[in-house]
């Protein structure tokens, strides 16, 4: 396969990858990871220049989780040491946002463990982003709160938030071996209520999860068909106690494959390299960003991340730069980009 040529197509065609296109990627020769490396970047570059879009999450309810999925650490069956508290204040979600300015960030995640959120933790986050809208300028607002109601959505959006995460997480075949209490649909339908009311839709992958390659196209097919603006690519990091502690299926070069497979099929989409990356991608990860313009800075929910200065030394040492206004819409950057 001539990756150039493919990207080529992708950015002046407007051509949609074919799910043979999709296999061949997954079933590249390792030796040939330069050449779709620089094609996935002339897709990246093309639509977000050198920008890349920082993330940073507060765990605003930990554990006390009642879900079986398999690879979380708050699962009601994960036998793990994490901490386990409730819905924490409204100021420390406020004071979380003023630290997340100070380390440019340009999106903050307020995510809650658990299936749904009771309509009292609602209005304690609404009235959080209340605050954070009047008192900090140019911060995205995120919230992960899980299952939603039309009615909690809308509410939410009234508040100002940006955007709200709801990840697949795993192909339609392959979720009942990663969960069963409850069901891929429920994670379809709480998408659609999101875009429904006008929020930014945010729903991605966990990758490493002993799915298949087929099932990692569907993943990439589904989150085009669902038009998600935000795709966190995640790669498993097993935690012990959890049931899929024993996986260990991901190498750097697996990784960015995927990435590049996520890129091809969504090219205008925000792809954030995610939860796991420096545990598969290691030394790799700045080769990531040649294909994912987006990434989590700090400690993600239950498990470390770097230290926030070795992700600004990587962004400057590759002559990537970080995004100042995260308002900025997809046209507005193609005309700063090709201007």
């Amino acid at each position: 396969m001539n990756w150039k040529a493919l990207a080529d197509k992708v950015i002046h065609e407007g051509y949609s990858l074919s799910k043979s296109d999709a296999k061949e990627i997954l079933h590249s020769d390792d030796a040939d990871i330069l050449a779709l490396l620089d094609a996935a970047y002339s897709i990246r570059h093309h639509y977000y220049g050198k920008k890349v879009k920082l993330n940073m999450i507060i765990n605003a309810k930990s554990g006390l989780c009642a879900e079986d999925c398999g690879y979380c650490s708050q699962s009601k069956d994960a036998n793990t040491e994490i901490n386990r508290y409730k819905l924490v204040s409204k100021q420390t979600i406020v004071e979380g946002a003023k630290e997340a300015k100070k380390k440019k960030i340009g999106t903050y995640c307020i995510v809650m463990s658990g299936r749904r959120p009771t309509d009292r933790e609602v209005d304690t986050v609404i009235s959080a982003v209340e605050t954070i809208k009047s008192d900090i300028q140019e911060l995205k607002i995120c919230t992960c709160l899980g299952l939603v109601t039309e009615e909690q959505a809308q509410k939410l959006k009234d508040a100002g938030v940006d955007r709200f995460n709801h990840n697949i997480n795993t192909s339609a075949r392959h979720h009942e071996n990663i969960t069963t209490t409850h069901t891929y649909d429920d994670r379809v339908k709480t998408v659609e209520i999101l875009k429904n009311v006008g929020i930014s839709p945010c729903s991605g992958v966990i990758c490493g999860m002993g799915e298949s390659n087929d099932d990692l196209i569907e993943m990439a097919f589904a989150l085009k068909d669902l038009d998600a603006d935000s795709i966190p690519v995640n790669f498993l990091h097993p935690i012990p106690g959890t049931k899929l502690e024993h996986l260990n299926e991901l190498t750097p070069i697996r990784c960015l494959k995927i990435l590049a497979l996520f890129r091809f099929v969504n090219p205008t989409k925000e792809i954030r390299m995610s939860g796991g990356r420096e545990y598969n991608l290691r030394n790799l990860q700045g080769m990531g960003l040649f294909i994912a313009n987006s990434i989590f800075v700090g400690d993600y929910l239950t498990t470390s991340g770097q230290e926030a200065q070795k992700d600004y030394e990587i962004i400057k040492d590759l002559g990537f730069e970080i995004e100042e206004n995260p308002f900025e819409t997809e046209a507005q950057q193609f005309i700063k980009v090709h201007s």
